[in-house]
């Protein structure tokens, strides 16, 4: 009797254990679903991303990576033929590591970013596309584009640099400690890196900062770093090393609180180059609270003079104009022979 109550007991009890072992199943696959896990996007066996170093090859040929509101994974040991489009294009995502891949032959760009924020891209190599980097409408910053190496950008204008920052707004914003060289006669560049219509903030300047850069023209346009073209604030470009890089070194077009700070600017002369160094409002809006400080510059125009400095008229002179060494004693041995050092 008592046996055939506690059977009965038991057949009653087992479905409710079963029920709650298929709710606990099926919570489980919920809460793993929504689980943020950072992914990687490679062709490389090992996941996990390395420095790169001197000679250094990466990954087999990929397809282009084409992105959309992704977020939190990393791209890296491929080699990428972009052909008619970018080799790397990601829209409205963030979280994002570009690093360790090889982006060439491309018509476009290397990498597109577009209402992007928080993509950090390092340590990749980039050679003959249209321009390296062209970021465009981030309103809340972490752009970070740094140690890369990028050999003969093509153009045509309007594209044609290593980097471009085009509406790039907000904090945390850096182009920094890249190698770059346009090889004349094989590159078609404009300038090296631009900043348009882009804005840091005072806490947390767009700083370009520790580049090398060798190379520039025929373009009698282009040049080395340009900050405020179209307007633009809390730019600053400080500790870069440029040669011969085209129709100027560095200089400020327009916009507020921008700063060129303790840069090395040598241009031998060619038939394209004009000065090393300029503040002038071209782009039409007004130049206010600009530093120009601690710069050493010499450079020769198309006509063996030695021009390496202009202040537009009316242009406030910038804070620390006085502390910069024009016509420094300098010369094209500030970089190594070898600046690229990846294929």
């Amino acid at each position: 009797m008592q046996s055939s109550n506690l059977n009965t007991m038991c057949i009653r009890i087992l479905p409710f254990f079963i029920s709650a072992i298929v709710i606990f199943i099926l919570l489980n696959a919920v809460l793993e679903s929504k689980r943020i896990i950072p992914r990687v996007l490679q062709d490389d066996p090992n996941n996990l991303p390395k420095a790169a170093t001197a000679g250094d090859k990466v990954g087999i040929n990929s397809s282009p990576v084409y992105l959309k509101d992704a977020h939190d994974l990393t791209i890296t040991g491929k080699t990428i033929v972009g052909g008619l489009v970018a080799d790397i294009t990601l829209i409205n995502c963030y979280n994002i590591h570009i690093t360790r891949n090889k982006l060439c032959h491309s018509v476009d760009v290397g990498i597109r970013l577009y209402k992007c924020k928080n993509i950090h891209v390092d340590n990749n190599y980039f050679n003959d596309v249209s321009s390296g980097l062209y970021a465009e409408k981030t309103n809340e910053g972490g752009i970070v584009v740094d140690h890369n190496q990028f050999l003969n950008m093509q153009g045509p204008f309007p594209r044609g640099q290593f980097v471009q920052f085009n509406n790039v707004n907000g904090p945390g914003n850096a182009i920094s400690y890249n190698r770059c060289e346009n090889i004349l006669g094989k590159s078609n560049p404009e300038d090296a890196i631009s900043l348009y219509k882009s804005n840091g903030t005072s806490q947390s300047p767009i700083m370009v900062k520790g580049n090398w850069i060798r190379g520039g023209g025929p373009s009698k346009t282009g040049g080395g770093i340009m900050l405020g073209d179209n307007g633009g604030s809390y730019l600053t470009a400080s500790y870069n090393i440029l040669i011969d890089p085209g129709q100027y070194g560095i200089a400020i077009s327009g916009g507020d609180h921008n700063s060129i700070v303790n840069n090395f600017i040598y241009c031998r002369s060619q038939s394209f180059t004009n000065v090393g160094l300029y503040v002038a409002s071209y782009s039409g809006g007004p130049i206010t609270n600009s530093k120009v400080a601690q710069n050493k510059v010499k450079c020769f125009n198309n006509k063996n003079n030695e021009n390496n400095v202009w202040l537009s008229p009316g242009t406030p002179m910038p804070i620390g104009w006085e502390t910069n060494s024009w016509g420094a004693n300098i010369g094209p041995s500030l970089l190594p022979a070898i600046i690229i050092t990846r294929n």
